[in-house]
């Protein structure tokens, strides 16, 4: 099914890009320098990287697309919810820094996520990593690598075939539970286990450097949408656990457990 974007596709990658990139500038000049590190209520880790970065995304996208609704990491830990949904036609899924853990230990694993939802599926999105200057892209047009700013290098990427010596599997750097990883990937013929940060784990896959991702622990639908968009442009599929469809807008925007493959490699589904 054809989805009709609410801008035209070249003028909305064009944005992305550029807004990507600028959010990736400003997490950046933040990196250089001592900064602190915060616990929001949850927990969970936070510096004013985060708040830069957010604070570039979303004036960009309201004035690319002032009619879509946004929904942030950072916004949403505040109150600032949109009402959305399944069913909503179309609204932004932002992290405006994915790996916050990553950045703390400055290994350069971290990214900038934005994704655009349609009815409940990401269809186009970008995932940025400005510390090793690698830009992925998903959209209606296939999926791309753009390496460098000045001179960018693109290269089309794609998932591959399930090699004959194994698969490749990525995992989480700072989170991930080893034996429910071993169970599930019982006989499966694997070459290599290798841990990597943020969505980069589903750009892996997406440009044919791994093979499997299963996320057996707790995530949050900004932190895979523009992942999902980029590995569905290159061929790739994010699945629920028992194989059935995954969908973004749910109520409290918690994901379940899920498999980001290419379509060759096989996986043992639940029930």
């Amino acid at each position: 099914m054809t989805i009709a974007l609410p801008a035209d596709a070249h003028t909305l990658e064009n944005g992305l890009i550029e807004i990507a990139r600028k959010a990736g500038a400003a997490m950046m000049a933040i990196y250089q320098t001592d900064f602190e590190v915060r616990s929001k209520d949850d927990a969970s880790p936070v510096t004013e990287a985060d708040d830069a970065a957010e604070a570039v995304i979303l004036p960009g996208l309201r004035a690319l697309t002032p009619d879509v609704k946004i929904v942030s990491e950072e916004s949403a830990a505040k109150g600032d919810v949109p009402d959305v949904n399944g069913d909503t036609d179309f609204f932004w899924l932002v992290d405006p820094l994915d790996g916050t853990k990553e950045f703390i230990k400055r290994n350069g694993e971290f990214t900038v996520n934005v994704a655009l939802i349609a009815k409940g599926q990401p269809v186009l999105g970008v995932v940025y990593a400005p510390a090793i200057d690698k830009l992925y892209y998903g959209g209606p047009d296939g999926a791309k690598l753009i390496e460098g700013d000045a001179d960018p290098k693109t290269t089309e990427i794609r998932v591959r075939d399930m090699p004959e010596d194994g698969v490749v599997v990525v995992g989480s750097r700072s989170h991930g539970d080893p034996e429910a990883m071993k169970a599930f990937l019982g006989d499966l013929a694997v070459k290599e286990l290798r841990p990597a940060g943020s969505s980069l784990k589903l750009c892996l896959v997406a440009a044919g450097e791994a093979d499997l991702y299963p996320r057996l622990g707790p995530t949050m639908e900004w932190d895979i949408g523009a992942g999902h968009a980029v590995l569905k442009a290159a061929g790739g599929v994010v699945e629920n656990m028992d194989g059935s469809r995954f969908l973004y807008g749910k109520a409290d925007f918690r994901n379940p457990f899920f498999i980001a493959r290419s379509p060759s490699v096989p996986v043992k589904y639940e029930g």
